[in-house]
Protein backbone atom coordinates (compact mmCIF):
# COMPACT_ATOMS: atom_id res chain seq x y z
CA UNK A 1 0.00 0.00 0.00
CA UNK A 2 1.98 3.48 -0.77
CA UNK A 3 1.73 6.08 1.89
CA UNK A 4 -0.10 9.33 0.99
CA UNK A 5 2.99 12.35 0.55
CA UNK A 6 3.56 14.11 3.67
CA UNK A 7 1.81 17.57 3.33
CA UNK A 8 4.09 19.27 5.48
CA UNK A 9 7.20 18.85 2.76
CA UNK A 10 9.09 16.86 5.38
CA UNK A 11 10.05 14.42 3.35
CA UNK A 12 11.37 16.35 0.71
CA UNK A 13 15.05 16.13 0.11
CA UNK A 14 17.67 18.79 0.43
CA UNK A 15 19.33 19.17 -2.91
CA UNK A 16 22.59 20.90 -3.87
CA UNK A 17 23.80 22.69 -7.31
CA UNK A 18 27.10 21.73 -9.07
CA UNK A 19 30.13 23.72 -8.73
CA UNK A 20 30.71 26.46 -11.57
CA UNK A 21 31.83 25.32 -15.21
CA UNK A 22 33.44 29.13 -16.06
CA UNK A 23 36.50 30.64 -16.54
CA UNK A 24 38.69 33.65 -17.23
CA UNK A 25 37.62 33.21 -21.28
CA UNK A 26 33.76 33.06 -20.50
CA UNK A 27 31.51 34.92 -22.47
CA UNK A 28 28.14 33.10 -21.84
CA UNK A 29 27.19 31.79 -18.85
CA UNK A 30 24.54 29.61 -18.82
CA UNK A 31 22.50 29.18 -15.73
CA UNK A 32 19.74 25.83 -15.15
CA UNK A 33 17.83 25.97 -11.99
CA UNK A 34 18.75 22.84 -9.94
CA UNK A 35 20.54 19.47 -11.37
CA UNK A 36 17.14 16.49 -11.68
CA UNK A 37 17.77 13.76 -9.36
CA UNK A 38 19.42 11.93 -12.71
CA UNK A 39 22.26 14.75 -12.74
CA UNK A 40 22.72 14.51 -8.93
CA UNK A 41 22.98 10.91 -9.23
CA UNK A 42 25.37 10.80 -11.57
CA UNK A 43 27.27 14.26 -10.56
CA UNK A 44 26.35 15.60 -13.97
CA UNK A 45 25.00 18.52 -15.66
CA UNK A 46 21.83 17.42 -18.24
CA UNK A 47 22.48 13.93 -17.48
CA UNK A 48 19.09 12.91 -17.97
CA UNK A 49 19.40 11.48 -21.73
CA UNK A 50 15.63 13.29 -22.58
CA UNK A 51 16.80 16.72 -21.56
CA UNK A 52 18.00 18.30 -25.05
CA UNK A 53 20.55 20.62 -23.38
CA UNK A 54 23.47 19.08 -24.86
CA UNK A 55 22.05 18.79 -28.72
CA UNK A 56 20.76 22.48 -28.17
CA UNK A 57 24.07 23.48 -26.85
CA UNK A 58 25.85 21.49 -30.07
CA UNK A 59 23.91 23.77 -32.21
CA UNK A 60 24.92 26.87 -30.73
CA UNK A 61 28.52 26.43 -30.83
CA UNK A 62 28.25 23.93 -33.86
CA UNK A 63 29.83 21.15 -32.44
CA UNK A 64 27.93 17.60 -31.93
CA UNK A 65 27.83 17.48 -27.54
CA UNK A 66 26.07 14.35 -27.73
CA UNK A 67 28.19 12.09 -29.06
CA UNK A 68 31.26 13.17 -26.74
CA UNK A 69 31.48 11.97 -23.18
CA UNK A 70 31.19 14.43 -20.03
CA UNK A 71 34.22 15.83 -19.37
CA UNK A 72 34.97 16.00 -23.28
CA UNK A 73 31.63 17.84 -23.43
CA UNK A 74 32.73 20.62 -20.67
CA UNK A 75 35.92 21.00 -22.03
CA UNK A 76 34.24 22.22 -25.83
CA UNK A 77 32.05 24.13 -23.75
CA UNK A 78 34.73 25.65 -22.34
CA UNK A 79 36.87 26.08 -25.04
CA UNK A 80 33.83 28.08 -26.80
CA UNK A 81 33.79 30.33 -24.01
CA UNK A 82 30.57 28.94 -22.33
CA UNK A 83 30.11 28.61 -18.62
CA UNK A 84 27.50 26.64 -16.39
CA UNK A 85 25.76 26.99 -13.33
CA UNK A 86 22.54 26.78 -11.60
CA UNK A 87 20.31 29.76 -10.07
CA UNK A 88 19.53 27.36 -7.25
CA UNK A 89 22.57 26.95 -4.43
CA UNK A 90 20.22 24.61 -2.27
CA UNK A 91 16.42 23.73 -2.26
CA UNK A 92 14.13 21.00 -1.34
CA UNK A 93 12.58 19.14 -3.87
CA UNK A 94 10.64 15.66 -4.09
CA UNK A 95 11.73 14.53 -7.73
CA UNK A 96 12.82 16.60 -10.33
CA UNK A 97 10.63 18.93 -11.47
CA UNK A 98 11.42 22.59 -10.94
CA UNK A 99 7.69 23.31 -9.74
CA UNK A 100 8.89 21.12 -6.51
CA UNK A 101 11.24 23.16 -5.76
CA UNK A 102 10.74 24.87 -1.93
CA UNK A 103 12.75 26.42 0.40
CA UNK A 104 15.26 27.73 -1.85
CA UNK A 105 18.88 29.59 -1.83
CA UNK A 106 20.14 30.93 -4.83
CA UNK A 107 23.52 30.63 -5.78
CA UNK A 108 26.26 33.58 -5.56
CA UNK A 109 25.57 34.93 -9.20
CA UNK A 110 26.47 38.21 -9.10
CA UNK A 111 29.91 37.34 -7.51
CA UNK A 112 30.68 34.58 -10.29
CA UNK A 113 29.47 37.27 -12.86
CA UNK A 114 31.81 39.93 -11.64
CA UNK A 115 34.93 37.81 -11.30
CA UNK A 116 34.61 36.63 -15.63
CA UNK A 117 35.97 39.54 -17.18
CA UNK A 118 35.26 38.74 -20.48
CA UNK A 119 31.28 37.84 -19.39
CA UNK A 120 28.87 39.25 -21.75
CA UNK A 121 25.72 37.81 -21.32
CA UNK A 122 23.92 34.86 -18.95
CA UNK A 123 21.02 32.80 -20.68
CA UNK A 124 18.76 31.60 -18.16
CA UNK A 125 17.68 27.86 -19.25
CA UNK A 126 13.54 27.68 -18.14
CA UNK A 127 11.39 30.08 -15.92
CA UNK A 128 12.70 29.17 -12.97
CA UNK A 129 16.19 29.96 -13.61
CA UNK A 130 14.75 33.32 -14.81
CA UNK A 131 12.66 33.67 -11.60
CA UNK A 132 15.36 32.94 -9.55
CA UNK A 133 18.68 34.25 -10.77
CA UNK A 134 17.45 37.54 -12.09
CA UNK A 135 16.15 38.45 -8.59
CA UNK A 136 20.35 37.05 -7.16
CA UNK A 137 21.74 39.09 -9.87
CA UNK A 138 20.35 42.05 -8.04
CA UNK A 139 19.59 45.47 -9.67
CA UNK A 140 20.83 46.83 -13.24
CA UNK A 141 23.47 43.83 -13.97
CA UNK A 142 25.78 44.63 -16.58
CA UNK A 143 25.59 41.59 -18.91
CA UNK A 144 22.66 40.23 -21.53
CA UNK A 145 20.17 38.83 -19.78
CA UNK A 146 18.77 36.26 -21.68
CA UNK A 147 15.75 33.82 -20.93
CA UNK A 148 15.28 30.73 -22.99
CA UNK A 149 12.76 28.17 -23.33
CA UNK A 150 13.99 25.15 -20.86
CA UNK A 151 15.61 22.18 -22.52
CA UNK A 152 13.95 19.34 -20.18
CA UNK A 153 11.53 17.51 -20.78
CA UNK A 154 9.11 18.35 -19.03
CA UNK A 155 8.72 21.62 -21.04
CA UNK A 156 7.08 19.91 -24.05
CA UNK A 157 7.43 23.16 -26.79
CA UNK A 158 8.49 21.25 -30.52
CA UNK A 159 12.63 20.63 -30.42
CA UNK A 160 12.75 23.04 -33.15
CA UNK A 161 10.87 26.04 -31.44
CA UNK A 162 13.54 25.07 -28.80
CA UNK A 163 16.25 25.69 -31.02
CA UNK A 164 15.12 28.87 -32.73
CA UNK A 165 15.45 30.59 -28.97
CA UNK A 166 18.37 29.06 -28.39
CA UNK A 167 20.38 30.32 -31.49
CA UNK A 168 20.81 33.61 -30.39
CA UNK A 169 23.09 32.39 -27.60
CA UNK A 170 25.54 32.24 -31.02
CA UNK A 171 25.38 36.05 -30.92
CA UNK A 172 27.39 36.21 -27.49
CA UNK A 173 30.76 34.23 -28.39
Amino acid sequence: MESEPDPTGADEQLKRSFAPVADERTRLLVLGSLPGDESLARARYYANPQNQFWRLMGEVIGSDLVGLGYEARLERLLKARVGLWDSVGTATRRGSLDGAIRLHSANPLRELAEGLPELRAIAFNGGTSVRIGMKALGEDPPWALLPLPSSSPAFTLAYERKLEAWLVLREQL
